[in-house]
């Protein structure tokens, strides 16, 4: 690894680069200065049959494990374009706006990770589409692999406001009755809403056999509720408020966000969903290495 590369992951740094396209392409290629092998490969490349090795073949391509069970070289093939069609569904209501500190906002976190994604996935020559929602869809732009479709999906990721409340189901549900190729789905929220409605959309993506990825995105506070004096909290998409000592709360809130987590992880791991807990102060590499590891399978 280069020995600077990480000042291209840190959020607050990240965040204050003008322009979307120069956010995504920084933390792309400081995402890469960390690799040793390619990020790209392993989104559109499938497994599709083996041959025997020839002279001049990539030797990284030799299924060892058929070679340890009948002594001979064979190579696996690979579809050369899948035309994989990914879903970037990023979560626009008012609590995303919710940043502690100096600490980029959920929104803006997510928006980044989102560009580095579609980035990388179009590269690739993937597919990419973007929905944006609230307590409804907002915007559904399709899948293209086009390279001129990063500006598409960069300019609508950019001017996302974080508003209205949030219906992470209905969306899910909405989405899994319109998607109907089998394709990846990537999630971007904080979540907040009731989790059995959550997991039943999740659950709707993969009875279509979708895969499906998400991505928790919570603000370190939301996590630990440290705060450290008496204040009064407004809930941001219902405006009601509650006054309160946090230092009284503190432990029986923690405990709830875990158990509420916890839930929704155990249940994605039931029906093989891939679930990552994000938090804003994350470098942004820790999370990109989170979605490429479930497609390390693919190498």
């Amino acid at each position: 690894m280069t020995a600077d590369y990480r000042k291209y992951l840190d959020p607050e740094i990240v965040s204050r680069l003008k322009g979307m396209e120069m956010r995504a392409r920084m933390v792309v290629e400081g995402f890469i200065a960390g690799l040793h092998k390619s990020p790209y490969h392993g989104f559109s490349v499938e497994f599709a049959e083996h041959r025997q090795y020839m002279p001049g073949d990539n030797i990284r391509d030799i299924d060892w494990k058929v070679y340890a069970k009948s002594d001979r070289f064979y190579i696996k093939q690979y579809e050369e374009e899948t035309n994989l069609k990914a879903y970037l569904l990023l979560d626009c209501s008012a609590s995303m706006a919710y940043r502690s500190g100096d600490r980029v906002s959920k929104l803006d976190y997510a928006g980044m990770l989102c560009g580095a994604l579609s980035f990388m996935m179009l590269r690739q020559r993937d597919a990419v589409g973007l929905v944006t929602f609230d307590q409804k869809i907002r915007r559904y732009v399709p899948p293209r692999s086009k390279s001129g479709h990063l500006h598409v999906l960069l300019s609508e990721i950019a001017g996302q406001k974080p508003s209205e409340t949030t219906d992470i189901s209905s969306t899910l549900h909405e989405m899994a009755d319109r998607i109907k190729r089998r394709g990846l789905v990537i999630v971007m929220s904080d979540l907040l809403d009731e989790a059995p409605r959550i997991i039943s959309g999740l659950k709707h993506f993969r009875y279509n056999k979708h895969e499906v990825i998400v991505f928790h995105i919570l603000d370190p506070r939301e996590r630990d509720f440290a705060f450290p004096r008496e204040a009064i909290f407004r809930d941001m998409e219902t405006g009601e408020e509650m006054t309160t000592l946090p230092y009284q709360i503190k432990k029986d809130y923690a405990r709830m966000v875990r158990t509420f987590s916890d839930e929704v992880a155990s249940a994605c791991r039931q029906s093989n969903i891939d679930y990552y807990p994000v938090d804003t102060a994350m470098p942004f590499d820790k999370a990109l290495y989170a979605f490429l590891a479930k497609r390390e399978r693919l190498y």
